[in-house]
């Protein structure tokens, strides 16, 4: 398996008790879809390995506690400390046309209804209240909210998300020399 058919699950975060278990991070939007989660492919120097999941505990905040079959000890265990886990693209569930998964958007073009292509998505912020696409767009980060009015949908083959930005936010973002110093 490559990276490449993957997407990133989460994060080894530290090591859990002494029989090798491992505390995850779940970077995913909805924790609680993996509770069922039966195996995982652990990125180690650059090689996805796959380990079968004999046993998962999903805490709060997106965080697990996991058992790796074939890791038994806190050694083990802490060798995979720091590592991220990625599952198959296959096991996600098919979107709507035109809908996508934040990982996919990742160097698309970001076509606004009225300017035109504007730019490339850099990443997808995930903070706590409002989740945010971060493009460039002349040499700068525009973050654009995710939410229905603004973002509009995806074109998968042409590599491109479709959005309504709204009036003066591309502004907001531009470097303005004509600001004038501070005066005493």
């Amino acid at each position: 398996m490559d990276k490449e058919n993957c997407y990133l699950l989460g994060y080894v975060v530290r090591t859990h008790g002494l029989k090798g278990e491992i505390s995850i991070f779940l970077d995913v939007d909805y924790p609680e879809d993996y509770e069922e989660l039966d195996s995982v492919f652990v990125e180690t120097k650059g090689q996805l390995i796959p380990y079968i999941v004999t046993r998962i505990n999903i805490q709060q905040k997106g965080k697990a506690i996991v058992k790796l079959e074939t890791v038994d000890t806190i050694d083990t265990a802490q060798a995979l400390v720091g590592s991220s886990l990625f599952l198959p693209e296959d096991v996600l569930d098919d979107l709507e046309d035109g809908g996508f998964y934040y990982h996919q958007i990742l160097g698309y073009t970001v076509v606004d209804s009225t300017l035109g292509k504007l730019g490339s998505v850099r990443t997808v912020y995930t903070p706590n209240a409002q989740d945010l696409i971060a493009m460039d767009f002349e040499g700068n980060e525009v973050l654009i909210p995710v939410v229905n009015e603004i973002v509009d949908k995806a074109n998968h083959e042409a590599r491109e998300i479709y959005v309504n930005l709204p009036a003066g936010l591309l502004e907001i973002y531009k470097n303005n020399d004509d600001t004038p110093d501070d005066a005493d």
